[in-house]
């Protein structure tokens, strides 16, 4: 089971919950379980205000599908280039921000950052 720790100013400390590993919950869903609100509007990659920086902490570094609606956002958000597209593509290389509402935990370890702000890491 990975540790998905969360760390934002809206925390007064950092939070680390359980997730289960290969199951189909995303980020988003993981903090709703457990209380923790990321500022999200749709829950369908469509508006970005879901943005989250994921830093892995132990284990391999492993890529996650990025979905054409994430790529799309992190685009126009200025948080993904080309190249970042294509190394998660390519080689399985996690690029450093994601869309809480497409991201799939997988079995690492990681640290969830995010401002409180809508679309703001």
């Amino acid at each position: 089971m990975p540790n998905v720790t969360f760390q934002s100013p809206l925390l007064h400390k950092n939070v680390t919950v359980y997730a289960v590993a290969g199951d189909t919950s995303t980020i988003l869903s993981v903090a709703d379980a457990n209380k923790i609100a990321i500022p999200h509007d749709c829950r369908d990659g469509e508006c970005g205000s879901c943005l989250i920086e994921v830093v892995t902490l132990s284990g391999k570094t492993m890529g996650s599908l990025l979905t054409e609606k994430e790529k799309a956002q992190l685009k126009s958000l200025g948080k993904i280039t080309a190249e970042e597209i294509r190394l998660a593509e390519v080689e399985d290389v996690a690029p450093k921000y994601r869309l809480a509402c497409q991201y799939i935990v997988r079995d690492q370890d990681i640290l969830v950052k995010f401002s409180g702000e809508p679309g703001g890491a």
